[in-house]
């Protein structure tokens, strides 16, 4: 109660209900609101004030007796008996009614002194421009530590994509084993970099999905509150992820890259693993977007893979982008899995050369890459459109958080005759003739 008094006496509004207070907590409190079966009694300053007020009437709050038991027992029935029940409902009917008549419709706490009001918001404004100008690499800082902390120590979820990657790569290989140079190995090592490619981006987007529409919800709460910007946390979140993230797709390339014997040189496997890394992020950045869309976990695991999908249908594979319908045309260049299975397929097929026996085969890997419309392009080029959609995607998610914030109602400042001036309450003419015919005590 001490910290809720000071955060009050800091500026900020505090509402709290709590059930039979000590004596000690109750003088704490500024204001108080006394309700009876949802009905009104009393709402104003708290301490001495209602005792008078209630003393008004002729109920006094007896010496050594707790005040906030003393309401309590005013305000409720007592069941013990049917005359207690009746004389008890009656009781709190005439307080009811005489507040409802003696009060104004709108009531208003207690204000801060003057000094005290104009110091304190003065200090707010501070501390609030200091947090906007200098507080953004504490904030993000702070914020990178908590997204190292929360994706290091997520060991359950770390073992099972590690254990997925494990068996992926495991089976993947065992079925594309020991690809050769013949003509038919042309379309396996087609269906394998497909595979890898859808893989690797459902693997990082059902993770990211799965977990950040639980996590908006506190990143909402934190940022209701003003504890951070939303720029730190992202780009913090982005930081931290790029150890754990890359962990997966590595082992999954370093698994699979030698069971099914591709371009068998230490630098396409660098580029192979960098491929399927960047596409990993990419899909993590689409999950995010996902998650700031929707409201509910459930919602954003049916909304990413049905997106997922279309990227699939048109990941360059299933559809050449030059045949795809010209209103469709525009799906190839955002596909994540279109860029990342193109980059994979001129990684391995540049340099290769097929066995052949007719004229009509595929003789070089130039020539499948320009079937697949791949022909002309650079590894190069494939990456930096995949960090541009990751790029989008973040910014997505920027705008999408940034407009969906919580938003509440702005508190506005009571008149300041009202606020100068003390509530007084009078008895009513029914209640005084109650006080005349109460004896004594």
């Amino acid at each position: 109660m001490e910290t809720l008094r000071q955060l009050a006496q800091d500026g900020h509004t505090v509402i709290c209900s709590i059930h039979q207070p000590r004596g000690s907590v109750y003088w704490k409190f500024d204001d108080i609101v006394l309700l009876t079966e949802g009905a009104l009694v009393y709402a104003g300053p708290a301490r001495d004030e209602p005792l008078t007020y209630f003393s008004k009437f002729g109920y006094l709050c007896p010496d050594h007796v707790n005040p906030a038991e003393f309401l309590a027992d005013l305000i409720s029935i007592d069941y013990s008996s049917a005359e207690s029940v009746y004389s008890s409902q009656k009781r709190i009917d005439g307080l009811v009614e005489s507040f409802s008549q003696q009060t104004s419709t709108i009531l208003y706490a207690t204000p801060l002194t003057g000094r005290e009001a104009v110091k304190n918001s003065m200090n707010l404004r501070k501390k609030s421009i200091v947090k906007r100008k200098g507080g953004w690499w504490r904030q993000f800082w702070l914020l990178l530590k908590r997204a190292w902390m929360q994706a290091s120590r997520d060991g359950p979820t770390n073992k099972v994509r590690a254990r997925m990657s494990f068996a992926s790569a495991i089976i993947f290989g065992s079925v594309f084993w020991r690809m050769g140079r013949s003509q038919t190995s042309i379309q396996d090592r087609m269906g394998l970099l497909q595979v890898a490619a859808i893989n690797t981006a459902m693997a990082a987007l059902t993770k990211t999905v799965g977990v950040f529409a639980k996590e908006r919800a506190i990143v909402d709460r934190e940022r209701a509150k003003g504890s951070y910007a939303l720029g730190p946390y992202l780009l913090s979140k982005l930081l931290a992820e790029i150890p754990v993230g890359a962990a997966f797709p590595l082992l999954f390339g370093t698994i699979l890259y030698p069971m099914a014997r591709l371009h068998p040189t230490l630098s396409r496997f660098g580029k192979f693993s960098g491929i399927v890394t960047v596409e990993s992020f990419a899909a993590s950045a689409m999950g995010l977007t996902v998650g700031a869309i929707v409201p509910t976990t459930e919602a954003a695991m049916a909304l990413g893979p049905s997106l997922m999908t279309v990227f699939i249908v048109f990941g360059g594979y299933y559809v050449n982008a030059e045949n795809a319908p010209i209103i469709f045309r525009w799906i190839p260049r955002v596909s994540l899995i279109r860029w990342a299975f193109q980059g994979l397929c001129i990684n391995e097929f540049s340099g290769l050369q097929f066995d052949h026996q007719h004229s009509f085969d595929i003789q070089s890997g130039e020539q499948a890459l320009d079937r697949l419309s791949f022909g002309g392009s650079r590894i190069r080029d494939t990456v930096m459109a995949q960090s541009r959609i990751l790029l989008f995607w973040y910014c997505t998610t920027y705008l999408l958080l940034e407009k969906n914030k919580p938003k509440y109602q702005r508190l506005e400042q009571p008149p300041l005759d009202q606020t100068q001036t003390e509530l007084k309450l009078e008895p009513s003419e029914s209640d005084q003739g109650a006080v005349e015919e109460m004896p004594e005590q």
